[in-house]
């Protein structure tokens, strides 16, 4: 068994973090009754003796003593973090896996990356090698941050490049936040085209999640629940309903519900390097099946059912009806359509008492109507799981690394364009020690080039295979 890192960054990125710690204990529980420390709950957590002064003595076999998230947690401001120590997950995280300042980073990328990059670089070094320490086999770090803020994007991106230059050989995971259209972040298309660069220089596979496609799922929730449609029911005192039972109001952006979901993407994506199963898929293979081309490492996710902790009593769907979903618009978690775009390799990760051979029915069931790429028409990676979500029968994550992201990263470049214009709020990033304008414009050259890319496969789209150009080999 390998073991994973989370680091959190940024207000977001600690709110989802702790999201996921509190879904993964959980289901941990579900699974684990003996309450005996196994190697499933290894690979994110240690399991500590209290009584051993200072770091605690680390206990690989026998009951489960204090479990220890293998986690970091980073935020410029000590609010959200506070909040974690102050919460139910308390006893999860200690004081050695936290860096706090009490400023912010006032949603400017230059003073998260340049100025607490630099004053932190040490600090924030010294505890990803001691998390690296306490781990058999150090597979991934997973990086959770938003894309708009200042200290996600800025510091979270920062990190990117010390971990490449720390710990060369594991694998970076990346979950970013994009920000939506309507963001109360006047600054938020700067901050994310110059996260974007460090993306496509820094991270193995970057999962984007959108705002906007996570509100539109809760709206969607919201309105099934309120229809009463096939039985739907909120439980109470469940993730999506406010403290006082009732469900949220439309206008306000359900926060916790929203970061749930993307709570269960990251349950889901690590299950079957976490749990046993007829078909496992390390995170490594995903990398390799998944990314053909190293910049163009951005992978849509779909997952069905949208909440694995049955937090919504929606019935369950068909296994059939479940695949057609993974595909469907409505389970994206970015706004994309990737069933009228190029696939370059998809990833199946499934869940609970499924057979190979519904997978391969299935595969072959929605192939006709996927375009794939010439080169790489059977590009499907499957894994199965037999340990399915608490409160399901199964659940199913599509990965696609797919050219429609294309039409989002224009989006961003279109919004930082408007603002560019304008020189709008320039003065608060050039004032940065090391920040220029031409860091602007390596940023969104970055950007542009990466746009160009996905167009250069798109224009191959409709091209028949046999007429695509082959290298010749010399006899």
């Amino acid at each position: 068994m390998t073991q994973s890192v989370v680091v959190q960054v940024g207000q977001c990125g600690n709110q989802i973090g702790c999201c996921f710690w509190d879904l993964a204990l959980r289901e941990h529980a579900a699974v684990n009754q003996q309450g005996v420390y196994d190697e499933a709950i290894s690979s994110f957590f240690r399991n500590v003796d209290t009584r051993v002064v200072g770091d605690g003595g680390s206990i690989s076999k026998g009951k489960i003593c204090s479990l220890k998230a293998r986690a970091v947690l980073i935020d410029m401001e000590e609010g959200v973090v506070n909040e974690i120590l102050q919460g139910p997950l308390r006893d999860v995280f200690d004081s050695k896996q936290l860096i706090t300042d009490i400023s912010g980073s006032g949603n400017n990328w230059a003073v998260g990356h340049k100025v607490f990059g630099s004053l932190y670089q040490e600090q924030i070094l010294e505890k990803l090698r001691k998390s690296a320490e306490h781990c058999d086999c150090l597979q991934c770090f997973f990086i959770i941050h938003s894309m708009g803020g200042g200290t996600g994007s800025g510091l979270g991106t920062f990190l990117l490049k010390v971990l490449e230059d720390e710990f060369p050989e594991v694998y970076r995971f990346v979950t970013s936040v994009y920000p939506s259209a309507e963001d109360d972040v006047i600054t938020s298309p700067y901050n994310s085209i110059l996260a974007m660069k460090e993306l496509n220089e820094h991270a193995d596979c970057v999962l984007p999640i959108d705002n906007q496609s996570l509100f539109d799922i809760i709206s969607k929730i919201d309105l099934m629940v309120n229809s009463g449609k096939l039985g739907t029911t909120i439980k109470a005192k469940s993730l999506v309903t406010s403290s006082a039972g009732a469900v949220k109001k439309r206008h306000q952006k359900p926060f916790d519900a929203m970061n749930n979901i993307v709570a269960n993407l990251l349950l889901n994506l690590t299950s079957s390097a976490r749990f046993e199963g007829s078909l496992n898929m390390d995170l490594n293979e995903i990398s390799m099946n998944l990314v053909p081309f190293p910049q163009l490492h951005y992978l849509v996710s779909s997952l069905t059912p949208l909440y694995t902790l049955a937090d919504v009593n929606i019935p369950t769907r068909r296994l059939d009806q479940m695949f057609s979903d993974a595909f469907s618009k409505d389970h994206q978690l970015i706004r994309a359509d990737p069933k009228h775009s190029l696939y370059l390799a998809c990833a199946l990760m499934v869940r609970g008492n499924v057979q190979v051979s519904d997978l391969r029915r299935n595969i072959e069931r929605l192939k006709p109507s996927l375009r794939f790429i010439s080169w790489n028409q059977e590009g499907w990676k499957t894994s199965l799981c037999s340990v399915p979500p608490v409160g399901h029968s199964h659940s199913l994550l599509a990965l696609a690394n797919n050219t429609c992201v294309k039409p989002t990263f224009m989006e961003l470049r279109d919004r930082f364009t408007r603002l560019y214009k304008k020189k709008a709020h320039l003065h608060h990033y050039l004032q940065i020690e090391g920040m220029e304008e031409s860091c602007f414009m390596e940023a969104v050259s970055s950007l542009s080039r990466l746009i160009e890319e996905y167009n250069q496969l798109d224009a191959t789209k409709c091209m028949p295979v046999e007429d695509l150009p082959r290298l010749s080999i010399a006899m």
